[in-house]
């Protein structure tokens, strides 16, 4: 089963977050809507152990219509298998580049803070003895590969343009930040 995201641009989330989220069936390649990014999270922390099937969801088989086509309505990413689940009280966001090059990782702690990476996880952690008993294997900045043939064509010509102006030799490069909307599937 291969994990997956897609981007969507017209819910009233946070342009550049993640509105849906799916899995594709182990057995007949389907793919299925799942509820709640808590639901996905799961899914995806045990996709080695326990692959997912369409007779998971209720009144599900894989001879039903599958839930929603990976097609270039939207913008899919495919996600890594076996990522842990986001420890309880984060919130582990990704957030969609304006260039479309990669997502961006970063959690929300209890109290509001982002962490955008382990260095900060780390200070955060050792500054709330509260949180004590949560590892820093517990958090996980990798992040999905965009699927370029569900990029919309502006933004490949845009993705081809930075690509070819990095052939220049210069040693810095900067783009601006437009975010779109994103939800994952796998």
């Amino acid at each position: 089963m291969t994990k997956k995201q897609k981007i969507h641009d017209d819910s009233k989330q946070r342009r550049g977050s993640i509105d849906l989220y799916a899995a594709q069936c182990s057995k007949c390649q389907k793919w299925r809507l799942v509820n709640t990014k808590e639901e996905y999270e799961d899914l995806r922390s045990r996709f080695s152990e326990d692959p997912f099937s369409c007779t998971r969801k209720p009144n599900v088989s894989c001879d039903d219509p599958e839930d929603i086509e990976c097609d270039a309505t939207r913008i899919w990413v495919i996600d890594k298998p076996n990522l842990p689940k986001s420890p309880e009280g984060f919130k582990r966001e990704l957030i969609l580049r304006s260039d479309y090059s990669k997502l961006d990782a970063h959690y929300v702690t209890p109290n509001g803070k982002k962490v955008r990476c382990l260095s900060e996880v780390i200070a955060f952690l050792e500054k709330h003895p509260e949180y004590r008993h949560i590892s820093v294997d517990e958090f996980n900045f990798t992040v999905p590969k965009i699927r370029e043939d569900t990029i919309p064509g502006d933004a490949k010509r845009m993705l081809a343009e930075k690509s070819s102006s990095k052939k220049d030799n210069s040693a810095f490069s900067a783009g601006s930040v437009r975010r779109k909307r994103i939800a994952r599937k796998w």
